[in-house]
């Protein structure tokens, strides 16, 4: 069992322990914080990419079942569909991270980057969108769109990852009707689900770096559960914002690393 400290400085252990926090704290507004963690831990001595996506996983469920927890005793989110949801997340984002294995991800990254920025636009211009749930289908046909969306998100989440959240949060505004801070509610359950399945996968392969893991998801439990807090405590405008800015950095990044791999 590798810990991940033996060739570790303090000054790693404190970045790394203040990137978790923030990202616990922005992933249980919106999602996204990904774009925090990830690079804190690639400044890890020696750390293989595998193994930095693991032990991102490992961190990332101790936040997101934190602030899971936290919203459901404060927003009390519908379980007939998250649960549904979450269940189907998990086999889809264990598949996605088989397929990692022997697929890169840059083959990707120009289709995800579209994406956001047709979800930017989409949130920016219609302020009204996700102010107030306003379900747009019902029965069966609910449950049917909240699995599908499952499937999709949580096969993304196992295969690539960044902004999982952030794109489950706008599936369940748009696509079903909800409002931004219950869709957040919501996404945290079947956040934490894709977590779990990307775990399955990696747990087996000896991927993990369990004392930085375990650094980083209590970090990351002490900024959800704030962040689940924050955005119970200022609503869905609050969201929303914040879901703006962080999609706006997840294009900048991904964006970069589109030109550095194809053009620079």
């Amino acid at each position: 069992m590798i810990s991940g400290f033996e060739s570790i400085q303090l000054t790693t252990i404190i970045l790394i322990v203040v990137a978790g926090f923030a990202a616990g704290w922005v992933d249980a507004v919106v999602g996204g914080g990904g774009l925090l963690q990830l690079p804190a831990l690639l400044l890890v001595p020696g750390i293989a990419p595998v193994q930095a996506l693991a032990t991102n996983k490992m961190g990332s469920i101790f936040g997101t079942a934190t602030s899971a927890a936290t919203y459901y005793r404060r927003v009390g989110p519908d379980l007939r569909t998250a649960v549904p949801m979450a269940v189907i997340a998990l086999a889809g984002s264990f598949g996605g991270a088989s397929l990692a294995a022997t697929l890169p991800a840059g083959v990707f990254k120009p289709i995800i980057v579209v994406a956001l920025v047709a979800v930017a636009l989409f949130t920016a211009l219609k302020p009204s969108v996700g102010e107030l749930t306003a379900l747009r289908h019902e029965g069966h046909r609910h449950y049917v769109v909240a699995c599908l969306i499952g499937a999709v998100i949580g096969f993304y989440d196992g295969l690539i990852g960044p902004g999982t959240g952030s794109f489950l949060v706008i599936a369940l505004v748009s696509a079903m009707g909800y409002a931004f801070l219950e869709a957040s509610a919501k996404a945290k359950i079947v956040n934490m689900a894709t977590n779990a399945g990307a775990l399955l996968f990696f747990l087996p392969h000896g991927s993990i770096l369990w004392g930085i893991g375990l650094v980083l998801g209590a970090a990351n439990m002490a900024g959800g559960y704030l962040g689940a807090r924050t955005a119970v405590q200022q609503g869905s405008k609050f969201v929303r914002v914040v879901f703006l800015v962080v999609v706006t950095a997840l294009i900048v990044k991904l964006g970069y690393d589109v030109w550095q791999e194809n053009f620079a």
